[in-house]
């Protein structure tokens, strides 16, 4: 027999590729059942695209993990070990790449020059190649395995939801917030 969760989570991890969506995921939760969204690039970068010192960053984390609900947008997986003994639930966007990359590269575009409110104050949005050829295009070399792996090594407690399209985002979304209550992983 299944059970159900009767509790909705209050600490969501959002994790996947740049341009998948993490960030606007993170706000539609956030927005839907009413806990503060954390965009993790807000807390480590500074004005100037200046980065926050990894000591003073690992404290940040810290505290912002320690915190009582969270929905929590962003990779940093050498921080992991600060935010996921507290999640309560993990998502991951695992879109193909087709999908993403072009979203990446239109954000940009579309906000060249501005600030984004999930990139910390001060730091224009600017085309970044070295960001595109290293970060965004290698996400299936680099960090996808570790992401699949993560997923499937979930505590049993801890609900683990994997969305593999846009269409499952808008589902999911839409389903708020009985998505995140459902038995088993998906």
């Amino acid at each position: 027999m299944l059970s159900t969760p009767t509790a909705v989570p209050k600490r969501i991890l959002i994790l996947g590729p740049s341009g998948a969506g993490k960030s606007t995921l993170a706000r539609r939760i956030g927005d839907r059942l009413r806990l503060p969204v954390v965009h993790l690039d807000a807390l480590y970068w500074n004005p100037g695209w200046s980065p926050t010192e990894t000591g003073r960053f690992r404290e940040k984390m810290a505290e912002v993990a320690a915190r009582d609900a969270w929905v929590m947008d962003g990779n940093y997986s050498s921080h992991l070990d600060l935010r996921l003994p507290r999640a309560e639930a993990v998502i991951w966007l695992d879109l193909a790449r087709y999908i993403y990359f072009p979203r990446a590269v239109w954000r940009t575009i579309r906000n060249y020059g501005r600030e984004r409110g999930d990139v910390g104050a001060g730091c224009p949005e600017r085309f970044d190649w070295p960001f595109f050829r290293d970060w965004v295009w290698t996400y299936p070399t680099r960090s996808r395995a570790r992401h699949a792996e993560l997923l499937a090594n979930l505590p049993s407690q801890m609900r683990g939801i994997i969305l593999r399209s846009p269409s499952q985002v808008e589902k999911f979304t839409g389903d708020l917030p009985f998505s995140l209550i459902r038995d088993g992983k998906s």
